[in-house]
Order: C-alpha cells, then structure tokens, then sequence
C-alpha cells in the first residue's frame, strides 16, 4: 500500500516549531507498515474553522495520480466543519485515518454534522442567554452576578462543552471500539495517551476517565 500523508496544524507558530507536527508525523509512521511507503508528506498550516486548503487540495490531485491512499493521523486535525469532510468525500479518493482506521465517509460524515449542529445550538443558546440578561439590566461579566443558578448553568455549560468536544467523540469512538476487542479501561487509556489523546482540560487517560468518557457518549 501506498500512502499520501497530510497534517495540519492550526498555526504558523505551530507550523513553525512543529508543535503538533511532530506527534502528526509520529502517530503516521506507527501505522504505516514496513512494506508500504508514504510517498509524500503534505503540511497545512491554518484554522480548522477554514474550508478552504490548498495542500489538502494538492495531496488528492498528488493521490490521485499516484492512486495511493490518503493518509491521516487523526480525525480532529481534520476539521470541525462538515464541508471540509464533505470536500473531501466527494474528491474520490480512499483515505483513512490511524486513530479510527474502521471509520469510512460514511461514519464520519456524521460525525462532522452532529458536530457542527451541536456547535451552532451551543452558539445559539450562548447568544439567547447573553441577550435575556441585558434584558433583565444585567452587567455582564461581573463576579457577583453569578448566583446559585448561574453557577449551575456554569457547570451544566463545562458538562456539556465535555460532550461536543470533539477529540473526545473521538476517543469515545476509539475507546467503544477497543472495548469490543477486550481491551480493559487502563489498556485503552494507555493507547489513547499514545496516540496523542488527552482530556478537555489537556490530561492524561486513565482508566476511570476513560469509563467515564464511554458511559458519557453511550
């Protein structure tokens, strides 16, 4: 098999220092097995929030031509935005990614759209909440405004921002699917944190976050 691989990274000074790169490149090379080739590497350096890539773009013309696959360490450097995903599903051209090397256009198209749905409630609601406290002669931002439910609704946010949150779908995908294989909690926090993982807040796994990241995406 021969590979195409593309990497992104979100900023120049990520680009720059390899910041991100280097797990990217590192995550690709454990997946590739000893007979197979990468052929050639592709770098984007810009915001997942953009559609518009050139290197992606060169890296299926590059596939294309040389039919081999399309290769991506993980899905979250892909993008959060369903038309990249639907871009790249309408190119043509076989890819897979090393963190959910079963997942097809299919699968993870719907990802991308659940996730961009449940992004722009998020927003939505954000603006609904923000404009009934101007409503009520609320100043925004101050400490003593924050009640009893205000903290309540603070925690029921940083609940809910944990279960959209992307590169945790993610795992949660991965961890279901290590956990069909046998695979205890702390095996498959310890794969996680190899593959470059890490919680909302930057952590490592370990096997009761990992249960609690499966109980919450059942």
């Amino acid at each position: 098999m021969q590979y195409v691989a593309y990497y992104r990274v979100s900023t120049l000074s990520q680009g720059k220092s390899g910041l991100g790169l280097a797990a990217q490149q590192e995550i690709v090379r454990r997946f590739v097995r000893a007979e197979e080739t990468i052929l050639q590497e592709f770098i984007e350096v810009e915001s997942g929030k953009k559609s518009e890539r050139p290197q992606l773009k060169a890296a299926i013309a590059f596939a294309k031509q040389q039919k081999a696959r399309l290769l991506i360490a993980k899905l979250d450097r892909l993008s959060r935005n369903a038309e990249f995903i639907f871009t790249l599903r309408n190119a043509e051209v076989d890819f897979v990614a090393c963190d959910i090397p079963d997942a097809n256009t299919l699968t993870i198209g719907i990802m991308a759209v659940l996730a961009q749905h449940e992004r722009e409630l998020i927003s939505e609601r954000t603006r609904n909440a923000l404009r009934q406290k101007k409503r009520q002669g609320f100043q925004l931002g101050k400490p003593e405004n924050l009640d009893l439910e205000a903290v309540e609704k603070g925690r029921a946010i940083r609940i809910e921002n944990a279960r959209t949150h992307q590169a945790n779908r993610q795992a949660a995908e991965l961890a279901r699917l290590y956990r069909g294989q046998g695979l205890t909690y702390a095996h498959i926090a310890e794969k996680l944190n190899g593959n470059g993982f890490r919680t909302r807040r930057g952590k490592l796994f370990h096997a009761m976050s990992v249960q609690r990241l499966v109980l919450r995406f059942s």
